[in-house]
C-alpha cells in the first residue's frame, strides 16, 4: 500500500510563513544580513524595495546597516538571474544562483544582445568583446562610474538602438544599458552605491568579485532545498515559476533534495521534514511590505495568503505586486506614501480585523514613517489601488 501522504493545512503554512519571514515583533531580526537568509533573496528591480523590505523585518531598521552589508562588506551582492529580475542575494548563496539560474539568463542576454548589435548597427563578437574589454578596464581605472560616465569613456555605448519602429512607444537607447546588463548577469560588474539617497536607482558601477563556479545540477539541487527551507511546502510549478526553470530542471532539483510528497489545499506539493509538524501558533501581528517584496512574490499558487478578489486591486497588468498590508500572515489590503510623506493603507478585507489588528497596523505604519524620515518614493510598479490612495482616496 502507498504510504499516504501528510496533509498541510493553509493555516499550518501562514504559520510557517509568519515566522520565517520574520513578520512579528518576536521574530524581526538583528541585521541585514540575517533577513537576507531568512528570505533567500530580495527583490530589487524596485530600487527602494530592498530598504523597504529589510526596514519591515529589522528590529531596528537602519539605512547605514544595509549600506554596509551591501556596499561595504558586501555581504549582499545584487544579481540579475532568477526569471532575469534583479535580486540581492547572500554573498554565499551567490555562486548557487549563478550556476543555477543567472547563467541562462547571462547567455540569453548575450545572444539578444549579439543579434541586435548585427542586425542594426552591423557589429560582430569581436566587437562587442572589445567593448566590454573597455569598460572593464575604465572601471579599473576608476574604481566605480554611473552608466554615464562609462559611456564617456567609452564612446562606442553612445551608438542607439532603434526599437519598436513605428509604434507610438518607438525608442532610441543608447547601447549602455544592454552592454552593462550583459556584463552584470554574466558577473563580471555589479551595481554599487547609488547617486542620491538609497530610494535613487541611478547606480554606480564596478567590478564584480569572483566567485567559486559550481556545476549546473548541483546548483539548482542546493537552490531547490533552500527555497523549500524559505517557501515550503511549495509546489513544483511554485519553485518551477520562482526560478524560471524547465518542468524538468525542477522536477530533477527537486528529487535531490530531502523534500517529502505532501498535499496542500492546491494540491501535491514539496516540504522539508522539519516543516511536517504544524508550529504554534505565531502572535497576530501587522507589517507593511513594499512593491515587490519576496513573501508575497514567493510563490504562484497565492490562494492561501491572498484572496484572489483582490488580485486586481494590488497587481499591475505584468503580474508585479505592488505595496501590501499584512495582519497574521494574509494580505488584507495596501498601502502607499503620498508626495507630502504620509503614509496611507487602505484595508481589502475587514475579515478578522478588530481592535488589535488597527492598532498594530497604526504601530506599523508609525515605524515605517519613522524610517522614511524625509524620503520620498513613487513605486515603479503602480497598482490600481495604489494609484488611488497616492492621489487621496481612502475609499
Amino acid at each position: 500500500m502507498t504510504p499516504k501522504r501528510p496533509k498541510i493545512t493553509d493555516e499550518h503554512r501562514r504559520s510557517l510563513l509568519t515566522t520565517r519571514h520574520l513578520l512579528t515583533p518576536a521574530t524581526r531580526a538583528g541585521s541585514p544580513e540575517q533577513v537576507a537568509d531568512a528570505l533567500l533573496a530580495l527583490h530589487a528591480t524596485d530600487a527602494a524595495s530592498v530598504h523597504l523590505s529589510l526596514a519591515a523585518r529589522l528590529a531596528t531598521p537602519s539605512v547605514a546597516e544595509a549600506e554596509r552589508a551591501l556596499y561595504t562588506d558586501r555581504t549582499l551582492v545584487r544579481m540579475l538571474c532568477m526569471r532575469r529580475t534583479v535580486f540581492v542575494v547572500p554573498r554565499a548563496l551567490a555562486p548557487v544562483i549563478d550556476a543555477s539560474t543567472a547563467r541562462t539568463v547571462a547567455a540569453r542576454e548575450r545572444r539578444n544582445l549579439l543579434k541586435v548589435l548585427m542586425e542594426q548597427l552591423g557589429h560582430d563578437v569581436r566587437w562587442l568583446s572589445a567593448t566590454e574589454g573597455a569598460v572593464l578596464a575604465a572601471l579599473a581605472e576608476r574604481g566605480e562610474a554611473t552608466a554615464a560616465q562609462l559611456a564617456d569613456a567609452v564612446p562606442r555605448l553612445k551608438e542607439q538602438l532603434l526599437l519598436a519602429p513605428g509604434k507610438p512607444y518607438e525608442s532610441r537607447p543608447r547601447l549602455t544599458s544592454r552592454v552593462l546588463s550583459v556584463l552584470a548577469a554574466e558577473g563580471r560588474i555589479r551595481r554599487g552605491r547609488p547617486l542620491g539617497t538609497w530610494a535613487s536607482s541611478q547606480f554606480r558601477w564596478t567590478v564584480a568579485e569572483p566567485h567559486p563556479e559550481l556545476p549546473a545540477d548541483r546548483a539548482r539541487a542546493e537552490l531547490a532545498a533552500a527555497y523549500l527551507a524559505a517557501f515550503g511546502p511549495a509546489t513544483t510549478e511554485d519553485l518551477r515559476w520562482w526560478t524560471g526553470w524547465t518542468v524538468t530542471d525542477t522536477r530533477k532539483a527537486l528529487a535531490a533534495t530531502h523534500c517529502v510528497d505532501v498535499d496542500l489545499a492546491c494540491g501535491p506539493g514539496h516540504a522539508l521534514p522539519a516543516q511536517l509538524d504544524a508550529p504554534a501558533a505565531p502572535e497576530p501581528s501587522a507589517a507593511l511590505l513594499p512593491t515587490l517584496d519576496p513573501t508575497p512574490m514567493g510563490w504562484r499558487h497565492r490562494d492561501w495568503y491572498l484572496d484572489p478578489a483582490h488580485v486586481p486591486e494590488l497587481f499591475d497588468a505584468y503580474g508585479n505586486i505592488g505595496p501590501t498590508l499584512w495582519w497574521h500572515g494574509r494580505v488584507v489590503g495596501g498601502w502607499t506614501q503620498r508626495p507630502d510623506g504620509e503614509i496611507v493603507t487602505h484595508l481589502l478585507s475587514d475579515t478578522g480585523i478588530g481592535r488589535d489588528a488597527r492598532r498594530s497596523i497604526a504601530t506599523e505604519t508609525a515605524r515605517l514613517a519613522a524610517f522614511f524620515g524625509d524620503i520620498r518614493i513613487r513605486p515603479g510598479f503602480r497598482t490600481p489601488l495604489e494609484r488611488r490612495l497616492s492621489q487621496g482616496d481612502r475609499s
